[in-house]
């Protein structure tokens, strides 16, 4: 039986909740009150301003209105402990009825009743690696966002100095997201100062999302606790390398078989899992902004940037934009490279899912997988991604399968958010611009 609010609560104690409602950019806006102020609003409902989807990342509103309270559900099954306080939760709320369907939660919801309707239990995690900064808010701020101050500067990938010297804080963000149920298959150094990637274990459904959604948002606010900036910027100076958020997905059965497993053949793959990535990499292209909504996700998304420039894919093969894993038959799955840490894991895992069901339904084959080294290849132009965002939001807008999939209100809300984000770009100038070009053009 579905639990109830109340009861999920009191499994935990909790005398006060962190409410969140995720906003498109995938960050929890939170609102603190009473555990019997929670279970009011669970029964209630929960009114919410709707500004959240008539404004950008730096809050500026792109859209005139009254911004109205919109209806809005709390999830009594998204309940966990906080991690900064010992007797309060957290508790996850998403708008409801026609406005919610331009959520990017909801749009993933809808996505795993579907797979489940065509028999399958959807398996995912995700990976983020990122930087982090010996900085705080003020100090980023009085700085310009120039000249920071790298925390572990001397930090080498898979470093055994970095962890031994910074253990306890690393163990600290560890058992902040254990405090939440989210689990961490490793915690390692990556390439870069002050770079790590963390693993996250994998879970069935929504709670995946959700996990890294939580993961993203608490591990800043845990390194800010300690006067530090984690960042899950795709790209942050031409000298750094990209940050991944890389995405692996699998598909069981109603008896929890492996469904994208076959171990006769040649390649381990079951004809459902060639289908599926038939459909993700015939879509890909035209869906990119859905898992690159950012600009900055445009700078990784390069040649010489060790990220995917185009739809391919292989065996064990790092260099493809799908990578599929078969090294024991109940493990198989594909790893949807493309994503970079800033991505939303909720439109990530909507995007694999739907063309992934797409390919399925439609029965697509996929070309033939290769060992090649993608970084150096030419890809066609069917293949090719968008280069920017601007062109992303463009290929979604004309995409009728992408209204299919995702719903019209959706798509036509999301495309109109990303070409504001674009047109912001496009007024910018840039300090490469006006050092290229002042007193010589």
């Amino acid at each position: 039986m579905p639990i109830n609010l109340q009861t999920a609560l009191q499994k935990i104690n909790a005398g006060s909740v962190h409410i969140g409602m995720v906003d498109p950019e995938g960050e929890f806006r939170d609102k603190l009150v009473s555990a019997d102020k929670a279970v009011k609003l669970g029964e209630a409902g929960y009114p919410f301003c709707e500004v959240l989807y008539f404004w950008d990342i730096a809050e500026k509103a792109y859209r005139d209105g009254a911004f109205v309270d919109r209806p809005a559900t709390l999830f009594a099954d998204t309940v966990r402990k906080y991690p900064f306080a010992e007797d309060s939760a957290i508790c996850l709320a998403d708008f409801s009825g026609e406005f919610g369907k331009r959520s990017p939660r909801n749009v993933c919801m809808r996505l795993m009743a579907e797979a489940t309707e065509m028999g399958f239990d959807v398996l995912s995690a995700f990976e983020f690696e990122f930087f982090i900064f010996d900085e705080t808010p003020e100090s980023l701020r009085a700085k310009s966002y120039r000249d920071l101050t790298h925390f572990a500067p001397g930090n080498r990938t898979y470093s055994l100095q970095t962890s031994a010297l910074h253990g306890a804080l690393l163990e600290g963000l560890d058992a902040t997201m254990k405090t939440m149920g989210i689990g961490l298959d490793a915690i390692h150094t990556e390439l870069g100062p002050g770079c790590f990637e963390a693993p996250l274990t994998y879970a069935k459904g929504i709670r995946s999302a959700d996990d890294a959604m939580l993961f993203k948002n608490f591990a800043k606010a845990y390194f800010s606790r300690h006067d530090l900036t984690a960042s899950f910027m795709s790209k942050l100076s031409p000298s750094l390398s990209g940050q991944s958020g890389h995405l692996h997905v699998s598909l069981r059965d109603s008896g929890g078989n492996p469904v994208f497993s076959s171990p006769d053949a040649p390649d381990g793959l079951s004809r459902t899992g060639r289908h599926f990535i038939g459909g993700l990499l015939r879509l890909m292209p035209e869906l990119l902004a859905l898992c690159s909504s950012t600009v900055n996700a445009y700078k990784r998304l390069v040649p010489g940037a060790w990220a995917p420039t185009s739809a391919n894919w292989g065996v064990q093969n790092r260099t493809a934009a799908i990578r599929v894993i078969n090294d024991v038959p109940e493990a198989t799955r594909v790893e949807f490279r493309v994503p970079s840490a800033d991505t939303n894991p909720y439109l990530a895992l909507a995007l694999c899912l739907g063309a992934g069901l797409y390919g399925i339904r439609n029965e697509i084959e996929p070309p033939a997988g290769s060992d090649e080294n993608f970084y150096a290849s030419r890809p066609s132009a069917e293949t090719a991604f968008p280069r920017d965002l601007g062109e992303a939001a463009a290929r979604l807008d004309r995409s009728d399968v992408a209204r299919d999939i995702f719903g019209a209100d959706f798509v036509e809300w999301f495309v109109g958010a990303r070409q504001f984000e674009y047109a912001e770009y496009q007024r910018h100038v840039s300090e490469w611009e006006i050092r290229r070009y002042l007193g010589v053009v």
